[in-house]
């Protein structure tokens, strides 16, 4: 059992259990192999399209104003989804469902890439298996959509060991403001005081620093304002030596 005042782990996905670098390439080659076999094209020109696309609305995201949080994420969330799809039938020159159906092919496409994806760095898993098993609750806190992490978890074999994931969806509130993560701990009723967040941004760790919870930076470089750890792996000895 945890022997220090933190007893709940929030843990970010991309640049913390997964390889973004590695990531990237797999999706390209996946989405082929679920669009082209329903959309017509070829299986290159949707990993093409695909890294066009999603780089685009990866960068609307990031650059889209979300203020104080008071912003809708769901909404957002709905129309970028939308034109993901959207922009590749464009770019391919292939027909896209209309209405629902066009959202729904995209959020099927989404639930058949994010279980095939293999991005987890080296020790991440057995990171995760051995916090399980010292009895730490698990959460996640990303800026990934809940139903991707599901997947996500579900293709690394880990997705039984945690509570809820937390992505912008869940409190409808993007990552990239401070209030994200006193919203996601209200939700799960865990006291700043005992949780541990654990990312890979420095400002996302301050942020949750001046919630009360203790954020820990995961730096390859072991650069930034500690506490630091080089990777997930070094998380569990970490958290046993305070």
């Amino acid at each position: 059992m945890p022997t220090s005042a933190v007893t709940t782990i929030f843990l970010d996905d991309g640049g913390v259990m997964n390889d973004n670098t590695l990531r990237g390439p797999e999706w390209q080659r996946l989405v082929g192999e679920y669009l082209s076999p329903r959309l017509g094209g070829s299986l290159q020109a949707w990993g093409d399209a695909n890294q066009v696309i999603a780089t685009r609305e990866f960068k609307l995201y990031k650059d889209h104003n979300w203020g104080t949080g008071e912003l809708d994420f769901l909404a957002f969330r709905e129309q970028s989804d939308r034109d993901w799809l959207l922009g590749m039938t464009e770019m391919l020159g292939v027909e896209a469902p209309e209405g629902d159906a066009c959202l729904r092919l995209a959020r099927e496409a989404y639930g058949f890439v994010t279980r095939r994806v293999r991005s987890a760095f080296p020790g991440a898993v057995d990171a995760i298996r051995q916090l399980h098993v010292t009895g730490y609750p698990l959460y996640i806190a990303s800026g990934e959509d809940s139903d991707h992490l599901d997947g996500y978890l579900e293709g690394m074999g880990v997705r039984d060991l945690f509570r809820t994931l937390y992505g912008p969806d869940i409190v409808n509130t993007a990552k990239e403001v401070p209030e994200y993560h006193s919203r996601i701990l209200d939700h799960a009723g865990v006291e700043p005081g005992e949780a541990v967040v654990v990312d890979d941004s420095p400002q996302v760790v301050a942020w949750a620093r001046d919630t009360g919870a203790m954020g820990v930076l995961v730096s390859a470089e072991g650069e930034g304002a500690g506490p630091v750890i080089p990777n997930l792996a070094a998380l569990p000895a970490f958290l046993a030596s305070l």
